[in-house]
């Protein structure tokens, strides 16, 4: 694959990542209006906030890619340029790098709190109200009806976040040959949250 079309994919790969972490919070908002507050939901969501909050999360998405694409296409790169991956994710770009990358990973440890952390607390507490407004519900019926509602969204979110958590939150292996396996742990996880969570949307 041609640098320019890894940087296309990495770009990519990256604002689709992070504007589906903005978009699976706003959906949380989406049913929390849905089942805490019934009645004033056609004017919440109305076109009027739900294209802007769609728009938005598509330009944070974009805006982040674009900062840390940048970053890594800076960098030197040494040796064969071989990315053991099945596309050319960021994470992936960095490890071939022959520089000093802290900045690369300060940066996306602040994109994992942006757009990783503040979203799960979110989604978090948004369930919680929805939740706890489910038990409220007299009958078997209309709590089912309501837990029907929020159960595609939620299992995305366990995929995706699962994923993701799993991936850049585990600890990286010294050893070669735990390197190796890490590698093809690696490829597993992208290729689940990036195939999986889709066609579950």
């Amino acid at each position: 694959i041609s640098f320019s079309a890894c940087v296309v994919q990495m770009f990519l790969s990256f604002a689709m990542g992070a504007t589906e972490c903005v978009l699976l919070s706003m959906m949380a908002f989406d049913r929390y209006v849905a089942i805490c507050n019934p009645l004033r939901y056609p004017m919440v969501m109305s076109k009027a906030a739900y294209v802007p909050m769609a728009a938005s999360s598509w330009a944070i998405g974009g805006a982040a890619s674009v900062v840390h694409t940048i970053l890594t296409i800076q960098l030197p790169f040494c040796g064969d340029n071989i990315i053991n991956h099945f596309t050319c994710e960021i994470l992936a770009v960095l490890k071939l790098a022959c520089a000093d990358i802290s900045i690369n990973v300060i940066g996306m440890g602040v994109t994992n709190v942006i757009f990783l952390g503040a979203p799960v607390l979110f989604i978090s507490f948004s369930y919680v109200f929805i939740i706890t407004t489910i038990l409220r519900v007299p009958s078997a019926e209309g709590r089912k009806k309501a837990f029907s509602t929020c159960s595609a969204h939620l299992t995305v979110v366990v995929v995706f976040y699962g994923t993701i958590l799993f991936m850049y939150g585990k600890p990286k292996s010294k050893d070669p040959l735990g390197a190796d396996k890490q590698d093809l742990s690696d490829k597993l996880i992208s290729l689940f949250y990036g195939v999986v969570t889709p066609m579950l949307n």
